[in-house]
């Protein structure tokens, strides 16, 4: 089943007073449904990778999560502050947070990471392009400052010039061309939007209190929306407001009973989702939804006990769902799926499978060298591997299937082994046979595809 959704809201609770955990609402379907069991926490934030197929939040114990929502698996990935921001590279497939004065890089599938160090450092995230980040930082005279700089650590550019205290929230609007922050505290929580390429920088009127808090860009980055502290009836309530990017639209859609509520907008832009439900202060049981064409009408969606966080799906643009893997050293190519991201030169691999390939210098028939991989002395196959003949792009082959009793870790590997039209030169020695490694689900249909280069 897969669970990649083009709209879906993900919200932490603990819904009938258990642990605090992630959960899914499909708004198409009015369903709910838990997907984590019991690795969450109060501060639980989820942010979705931009391609719906991941979130990540932190959790129990101010561990790292990522949860893959195809497979339904969670993988553990390092222990750091709570309400740290977690960045997603653009491609999905790394993420970027703060720790111990760095900027931490990981890929989430290789399970690696690099670091950029960093003094006093917050609010890292990802440019658009995936070639630089963003985050905030003290200047020498001790300011915190905007900054930008290359994912390699390199050229660092401070964009601002603040002088007025620290800046908090910072967010870095879709396109990348702006960025917003509060300050200068929670007392007082003023909204400003910063144009990155300019320096320049506008402050928003806000709400009534001078209390602004959980700005989110659109996804058109045109308009800001944030939760507005007041005071109705001698009772905090929110006013849902929004801005324009530079000021001077602010409108006001609906009201929270809470003191503040974090928002979310829909991946059209034309909605926002918000926390409601709050009764003497106390946390939020309820989300509501506002359509911003019909704003008399807000829809109450979710009633759970408590709900503190929640992120609406991001806009995921339709493609294709095969990509070409092109290798000039193996002079191969070869389409596989989309959502498989890249572990080595030599490997990509998915929540549903993997491939690797590689040659072979042998001066052995083909049967010989299929008989020689099929039947190695650590059976990577099972103890009963079946050999198939074959030919592929008019060249002899063999496919090598595994028998039941193949080791779990080899995660249903199978393989083609080819003879290359002409010996392949890899570092100074001959390669005669392309071999391709993949789970036996998806061997056949990349074999389909193979082509020499």
């Amino acid at each position: 089943m897969n669970l990649t959704y083009h709209e879906a809201i993900l919200f932490n609770s603990n819904v009938g007073g258990g642990s605090y955990d992630i959960w899914l609402y499909q708004p198409f379907t009015g369903r709910t449904m838990k997907l984590t069991q019991n690795l969450g926490a109060e501060f639980s934030i989820p942010y979705w990778s931009p391609d719906a197929q991941s979130f990540t939040f932190i959790g129990k114990n101010n561990m790292v999560f990522v949860f893959n929502l195809n497979s339904r698996k969670w993988a553990q990935i390092d222990q750091i502050e709570p309400y740290t921001l977690l960045s997603w590279s653009p491609d999905s497939q790394y993420l970027a947070y703060v720790k111990s004065n760095r900027i931490v890089i990981y890929n989430i599938y290789a399970h690696t990471s690099g670091s950029i160090v960093q003094y006093g450092v917050t609010d890292v995230q990802w440019f658009p392009s995936g070639e630089a980040f963003l985050f905030a930082a003290p200047d020498e005279a001790g300011n915190t400052q905007l900054f930008k700089i290359n994912r390699d650590g390199m050229n660092k550019q401070q964009i601002t010039k603040n002088t007025e205290g620290p800046l908090h929230n910072v967010r870095i609007s879709p396109n990348g061309e702006f960025a917003l922050y509060t300050s200068p505290g929670a007392s007082i929580s003023l909204i400003t939007t910063v144009n990155l390429s300019t320096g320049v920088s506008y402050q928003l009127q806000g709400g009534p209190q001078a209390k602004n808090y959980f700005p989110e860009w659109s996804p058109d980055s045109s308009t800001i929306a944030y939760s507005a502290t007041d005071i109705v009836n001698n009772q905090y309530v929110s006013l849902i407001q929004t801005d324009s990017r530079v000021g001077g639209q602010q409108k006001t859609w609906a009201v929270s009973t809470c003191f503040s509520t974090p928002l979310s907008w829909s991946p059209d832009g034309k909605r926002l989702a918000y926390l409601s439900g709050c009764s003497n202060q106390e946390q939020a049981d309820e989300i509501w939804v506002i359509d911003l064409n019909s704003p008399n009408n807000p829809i109450k969606i979710v009633e759970a006990k408590w709900i503190t966080s929640l992120q609406w799906s991001p806009q995921v643009h339709d493609v294709e769902p095969y990509k070409l893997f092109l290798n000039q050293i193996y002079r191969v190519s070869f389409y596989y799926p989309q959502n498989w991201r890249k572990v080595t030169e030599e490997r990509f691999e998915g929540s549903d499978g993997f491939f690797q390939i590689s040659a072979i210098s042998s001066e052995e028939e083909i049967h010989s060298v299929c008989r020689a991989e099929a039947f190695h002395v650590l059976q990577p196959y099972g103890t009963n591997p079946r050999i198939f003949p074959a030919l592929v792009q008019a060249q002899e082959a063999c496919f090598i299937f595994p028998s039941e009793d193949q080791p779990v870790e080899m995660r249903n590997q199978a393989a083609l082994i080819v003879k290359y039209p002409s010996p392949v030169v890899i570092q100074g020695s001959t390669y005669s046979y392309f071999i391709l490694w993949a789970d036996q689900d998806h061997l056949i249909s990349l074999v389909k595809t193979l082509t020499f280069i």
